[in-house]
């Protein structure tokens, strides 16, 4: 027998909590709440800042320098981390653009582990621990808060983003602050109202697989605000700042108990796996395509060749070549692997010089590349999409190019003469948009 209690009753006792499926997140949002710095998670791996972490600092340090600028206030880049021996690491972060690096050390958090982390950076992020830990603010919580996007950070930022009560806009690849006008009744509490909303941070991401871009923005409700406004950072986006070490900055330890029972899961064992190969980070990338179908192998061999030509270059293939069914022979089968494919299921690069010979351009391979600094695509089709996006389109077989283009490179050539041979004719152009509907 269930037994139902009186209705007025309930009315008077409601907390508004008591249904299961209560939205709860709006309990600890602030109004007319003090915002300042933005915060910058810096992940490490091995006892390491990742490579994605000094770039989130740059950055960091060129938004608040332009906010100085643009604002006339003066607001703070804050580090903060967390794991097992860590002092050192957060002192790293002020030659690398922090004003202040907080950090919490525990040989418990050696590895990544969700609950203490999302905890302690939550924890951070509200001003709360001891005196000595949290006299350097005057704030409620961080104005902005950047995440890297990596598999550890992806989890992090939804989890302490969520603690905080506010918004995140996930996989972004550029960021810049400036005022926003809406007219969303939503966000100004009237309808046919206009609202400015100042120091905005846009949060610039891809979509439909790089064939467009949109701008996210975190903007308050009436009666709710929602701050830190937060993004994580596709890693290889921005550049870092070169480390000064002559840089001042405020290293601070932060307190808190941690809870045993969030270490109810122990990692006991953990094999190493071999590296991968790592295509980021290189001053030149080669990318092949299925341009190379005529000789697979010979095609490879001549990538591989305008590779060693430069001096810090990397080869890379398109998903094309990863799901073919073309044989290589020797050496050039390791160079054909998926751990080398680039695109939206590979490796996302962002080289000074990308080369791309017999690549047709699909929108999932121009997502891996688009960041690039100069684009040269080499291929026999001249309505291959990728000519759309190139800064140089060179008409011509890739076994002819290839090899004038190392020859080139290695002479220290400081142009490439490409005239006509009997066997291809070679064009150049400079282009620029988007498209493709391959995954090559």
């Amino acid at each position: 027998m269930i037994e139902m209690s009186d209705s007025n009753t309930d009315d008077e006792t409601d907390d508004g909590l008591g249904h299961p499926t209560r939205d709860k997140k709006h309990v600890r949002a602030l109004e007319d709440g003090h915002y300042e710095d933005i915060w910058v998670f810096c992940e490490t791996q091995r006892g390491e800042l990742l490579d994605v972490s000094l770039e989130m600092l740059g950055k960091a340090r060129e938004l608040m320098d332009q906010f100085a600028d643009d604002y006339g206030e003066e607001e703070r880049v804050v580090a903060f981390l967390m794991g097992d021996d860590c002092e050192g690491l957060a002192e790293e972060c002020i030659a690398r653009g922090a004003d202040v690096a907080v950090y919490h050390d525990d040989e418990r958090l050696e590895r990544f582990l969700h609950k203490p982390y999302t905890e302690i950076a939550a924890h951070m992020a509200r001003g709360e621990g001891s005196l000595e830990s949290t006299d350097w603010r005057e704030y409620d919580k961080p104005r902005y808060v950047l995440f890297p996007a990596t598999n550890n950070g992806r989890d992090l930022s939804a989890k302490v983003q969520a603690e905080l009560d506010s918004g995140l806009a996930s996989d972004c690849s550029d960021l810049f602050i400036e005022e926003n006008e809406v007219s969303n009744p939503v966000k100004t509490g009237e309808p046919g109202v206009k609202k400015t909303f100042e120091k905005v941070l846009h949060m610039k991401r891809p979509d439909f697989s790089g064939f467009e871009y949109s701008t996210i923005l975190c903007l308050d409700n009436p009666g709710r605000e929602f701050h830190p406004q937060g993004a994580s950072v596709i890693p290889g986006s921005f550049e870092p700042m070169e480390p000064d070490p002559e840089r001042e900055g405020l290293v601070v330890e932060h307190e808190m108990e941690l809870e045993d029972d969030w270490f109810r899961v122990e990692i006991t064992d953990a094999d190493r796996l071999e590296e991968g190969v790592d295509l980021t980070g290189h001053d030149v990338v080669v990318c092949l395509g299925r341009g190379i179908a005529d000789d697979p192998t010979g095609g490879m061999e001549l990538g591989l060749e305008l590779v060693d030509a430069f001096e810090d270059a990397a080869l890379g293939i398109t998903r094309g070549i990863v799901t073919s069914s073309y044989e290589f022979e020797g050496h050039v089968e390791a160079y054909a692997s998926e751990e080398r494919q680039i695109g939206e299921t590979g490796q996302v690069v962002a080289p000074d010089l990308y080369v791309a010979a017999g690549v047709s351009g699909a929108v999932q391979h121009k997502v891996g590349m688009d960041e690039s600094d100069t684009i040269v695509a080499i291929n026999t089709d001249t309505d291959a999409r990728i000519r759309d996006f190139s800064d140089y389109f060179v008409e011509g077989d890739l076994f002819e190019v290839l090899p004038r283009l190392t020859e080139a490179v290695k002479s220290d050539a400081a142009e490439i003469a490409l005239e006509p041979t009997p066997d291809a004719e070679a064009e150049v152009e400079a282009g620029a948009a988007v498209g493709g509907d391959e995954d090559d």
